[in-house]
């Protein structure tokens, strides 16, 4: 399949699951609190900003990882309610980026459209987790970056998007978990939640001389083809269906 035959397929269907996504759980998410605030940089404001200097010999493995606090929710059931019966959410969820690299190539990394990316090639970016019950440890879902191959990348834009299940941002409360060899752990979240649009936008990385600027963006918008338009990167998106 080509590049384009593939970016055609990555804006699909939210309605059927597939082998990626269903994640359901709070893995590794990060509560802001005095146990977790000494080993972590919070960036829970639109515009709050981190520089992170490159090491000698440059950036090793970076690890981007997504979590989100979605353990239990009150049940609707008027009885429910009453009694505070807790349940899990049921979503299904997934992790994607866009990348410019520095000759102007732009594309997307995500499971839609089987856009899995590459470690050691361009765009040095690959997708390589789905934690699919959200009991496990670790992440729910993640990408590793090449940071070798930084200074060949100049920006990336990391968004979650809700194929099923609950359309409030306020009851997943995602996060972007940023590990960066060398570094404390970066946790970006959205500075304010929305409900019925299913692609959130929480983070950019940017090579600033071959060092990482992190910002929070926190932008919502109902699909991809919406982000983007927002941020210009003029790639097509076409709708389909979740494929096996």
């Amino acid at each position: 399949m080509s590049s384009q035959e593939s970016l055609s397929n990555a804006s699909k269907s939210r309605l059927e699951f597939s082998r990626h996504g269903n994640s359901l759980g709070a893995a590794g998410y990060v509560c802001r609190n005095q146990e977790t605030a000494g080993n972590n940089d919070f960036l829970g404001r639109s515009g709050d900003s981190i520089a992170v200097s490159p090491p000698k010999g440059g950036f090793d493995k970076i690890n981007v990882g997504a979590a989100w606090d979605n353990e239990t929710a009150l049940s609707k059931s008027m009885i429910g309610r009453l009694l505070k019966i807790e349940k899990k959410l049921d979503i299904d969820l997934d992790l994607g980026c866009l990348y410019e690299m520095q000759d102007g190539t732009r594309g997307a990394v995500q499971a839609f459209g089987e856009l899995f990316g590459s470690y050691n090639a361009a765009p040095y970016i690959q997708l390589s987790g789905d934690e699919r019950t959200g009991d496990a440890e670790g992440d729910d879902e993640y990408m590793l970056i090449n940071g070798q191959k930084w200074s060949e990348i100049k920006r990336v834009i990391l968004y979650i998007y809700i194929y099923k299940g609950a359309q409030d941002w306020a009851q997943v409360a995602p996060q972007i978990q940023l590990r960066i060899p060398g570094e404390k752990q970066i946790v970006v979240s959205p500075s304010v939640h929305s409900k019925n649009l299913s692609l959130c936008v929480i983070a950019g990385l940017e090579n600033n001389r071959n060092g990482m600027n992190v910002t929070n963006y926190t932008e919502f918008f109902p699909g991809h083809e919406e982000m983007d338009r927002a941020f210009g990167w003029g790639l097509q998106w076409d709708d389909g269906h979740k494929g096996e």
